[in-house]
């Protein structure tokens, strides 16, 4: 396993990152915890979850792997918040001070921690002050609930202007931004790349596999696999037309000739990227996780790259899945 600096912090983290959107979900907590010891056994050091994610159950999940394997220091723990809580409470969603402190103490709690190692703000909110949100988060970390901030799906011109104002406030500053970056969309790389160099941040994209797509289990004129995301998800809201479909085609070309599968292809071409940290991978299941582990033993040579550029246009997208300019909300 290579183990890569997280942004300016001096911290080491795995290549990979594991996801656990799945875990406490659509798999159960004996399985979760079977994927997360296999994958600290193999390295990875590095876990994601969120708030939102089955309502909690995914940190209890987690918690529970890790108080069962004893390797809670050894892991850098990360969680997020924004996300709806409570159907019923107006504030049990959002970047607000209020939202963001109550839901920090919930999640040590599921965690069974004392101390969320990266905690990110899930989405954007416009309707709340970004100086509120830092000044929330800072004293979480003055606190010692928390270590690192970290955002997921922000814009960059978010990011600069949370930079900004962490410097004028005198606040601890974003380390990390979490965006979704595969084959299928790579807008990241027209402003959100240069930012991460340019302020020493730490990108760990989600959905480097474009929901499954670049799996190869999607094909043109067919319904979606009954046990795929997209039909869990009543087909999302992401439609793939034949640009999409192109890149799949050179993605499973190459992946041929090298000998690998074609998700292990497109994990390996995220993990190469400009400023890309640590690419999250979400495994529902353990022959998943051993699939994308493979993606560590792939190598791209330059003519690689080359041909994926042509189908898979450096700063454009055939699906759409980075939506920060937007201000989405992860409820």
């Amino acid at each position: 396993m290579e183990y890569r600096a997280f942004g300016r912090t001096g911290v080491q983290v795995s290549t990979l990152c594991l996801g656990a959107m799945m875990f406490g979900g659509p798999t159960d907590e004996k399985d979760s915890g079977a994927i997360i010891d296999a994958a600290l056994d193999a390295g990875i050091n590095f876990l994601d979850t969120a708030n939102v994610y089955s309502r909690g159950r995914s940190e209890e999940v987690v918690g529970a792997a890790l108080r069962a394997n004893g390797k809670r220091d050894r892991i850098v723990l990360a969680s997020k918040v924004h996300g709806r809580m409570d159907d019923d409470d107006p504030n049990a969603y959002g970047n607000s001070r209020r939202h963001l402190i109550e839901q920090c103490e919930a999640s040590l709690r599921r965690l069974g921690t004392d101390w969320i190692d990266l905690y990110q703000i899930h989405r954007p909110e416009p309707a709340t002050p970004i100086d509120e949100t830092l000044r929330a988060l800072d004293d979480l970390v003055r606190q010692g609930k928390i270590r690192y901030i970290g955002f997921s799906t922000f814009a960059a011109w978010q990011v600069v202007e949370s930079i900004y104002v962490a410097k004028e406030l005198g606040l601890n500053r974003v380390v990390c931004e979490q965006p979704p970056y595969n084959l299928l969309d790579r807008r990241i790389e027209r402003e959100l790349v240069p930012v991460a160099e340019t302020y020493g941040l730490a990108l760990i994209p989600w959905s480097p596999l474009a929901s499954g797509f670049l799996t190869g289990k999607y094909r043109r004129g067919e319904d979606y696999p009954s046990d795929s995301r997209l039909a869990r998800q009543n087909g999302g809201n992401r439609t793939y037309g034949e640009a999409a479909f192109a890149v799949l085609d050179v993605v499973e070309q190459i992946a041929k000739e090298k000998g690998c599968t074609p998700s292990q292809l497109a994990v390996a071409w995220c993990a190469a990227q400009r400023a890309v940290t640590s690419p999250i991978i979400g495994p529902r299941t353990m022959a998943q996780l051993e699939d994308n582990l493979g993606a560590l033993d792939v190598m791209l040579s330059d003519a690689d790259f080359d041909r994926l550029d042509t189908v898979a246009l450096p700063g454009r997208a055939s699906a759409t899945y980075y939506e920060a300019d937007f201000g989405p909300s992860a409820r």
